[in-house]
């Protein structure tokens, strides 16, 4: 069996009240202009995350070229999405926190202040020395920008994609289990306890609290990975204080950020990984989702807070739809990146 290879973050999940005006605003402000798909459809397969129903939804998954996971943006059309019914405060169990990647971090932040965007902090540093900020977008979202200064293409946003996230956990030792023995995020930049000057700002950001920044042991090859980018994890467990899940008492899909999805090569060393280390998969869609010009394999597992993951194995995709233009990566060497003439040809589907 061949190894199987994690190619990057290949988005977040955001769960939204309104699908067009969410992702106008990430366009204009984020970037994210890309259509990658969109699709109203009902999510089948999500019954074990969804009280065991199968849940209308319309959902558009949106990328930027400068590099970067995605947005994949959901709402729910069967049921009016349901939001918090608490502030929630670092260290909330599930993802608090997405991370966008600036490679200007001076600028990013000048430009977001003149936007009146809402800063809920000015530019800091975290324990590695990375300067970044926080914002708050209109849904209640916190976003860490952060600077990175990989860029796969040209283009005017001030931002990125998504670098990765800030998670909440309740042992942070356990959850590594997932990230680190079986995702690969092994390389522990750093794991420092204490309370944070840079998290001042955000809710809960004055408590005591362990944190831990994880990268990938080997530099991801292949596929989308020039597209994708560097990515990283910080997972964050408070000391001494109560916490709360954050889909407490609500499903996935719900307001919020629902999941973080890996873009995988060889779902069944992903699962058998999985696996040797307590996580079976909770979600599966049996080797082959099809959408016509698109097909691939998804899977979920939970963290042990229960935090959706999700993988996908794309085996093809359409790059310009209207001219036939896609690629069947089943034929292709995985160790072998796409082209980047390729990649770039996605800029025709960019959304104004």
């Amino acid at each position: 069996m061949d190894n199987k290879i994690i190619y990057g973050i290949q988005q977040i999940g955001v769960g939204v009240e309104n699908v067009q005006q969410a992702w106008a605003w990430y366009r204009k402000y984020f970037g994210m202009d890309i259509k990658a798909f969109e699709e109203a459809a009902v999510a089948e397969l999500m019954k074990y995350y969804t009280e065991g129903e199968p849940r209308p939804r319309h959902a558009v998954l949106a990328i930027n070229l400068q590099s970067g996971g995605g947005f994949e943006i959901w709402q729910h059309t069967g049921k009016t999405p349901a939001k918090p019914k608490f502030e929630i405060q670092l260290g909330d169990l599930g993802i608090f926190i997405g991370k966008q990647k600036t490679k200007n971090i001076n600028l990013a932040f000048d430009t977001m202040k003149s936007q009146n965007l809402d800063l809920l902090t000015d530019i800091a540093t975290d324990p590695e020395g990375k300067k970044h900020f926080f914002i708050r977008d209109p849904f209640n979202n916190i976003f860490q920008i952060i600077e990175n200064d990989y860029i796969f293409d040209k283009t005017k946003s001030v931002t990125g994609g998504v670098l990765g996230a800030i998670i909440g956990v309740s042992d942070i030792d356990k959850a590594m289990k997932l990230y680190s023995d079986a995702l690969g995020y092994s390389v522990v930049v750093y794991d420092k306890t204490d309370t944070f000057n840079d998290f001042a700002g955000i809710p809960g950001g004055a408590q005591k609290a362990r944190r831990v920044l994880l990268r990938p042991a080997v530099k991801a090859t292949g596929g989308f990975a020039p597209l994708l980018g560097p990515s990283e994890l910080e997972l964050v467990q408070v000391i001494d204080a109560p916490v709360r899940n954050i889909y407490e008492n609500r499903i996935w899909g719900d307001l919020g950020f629902i999941h973080l999805c890996f873009d995988v090569h060889n779902m069944a060393s992903v699962k058998k990984d999985c696996s040797e280390q307590g996580f079976e998969f909770t979600v599966d869609s049996n080797d082959s989702f099809d959408m016509g010009a698109a097909a691939g394999h998804f899977a979920y597992v939970s963290d042990p807070d229960g935090t959706p993951i999700e993988f996908v194995e794309t085996f093809k995709l359409p790059i310009i739809k209207a001219i036939g233009l896609g690629v069947n990566l089943e034929k292709r060497d995985p160790h072998k990146p796409l082209s980047k003439w390729l990649l770039k040809a996605m800029r025709i589907n960019r959304v104004k």
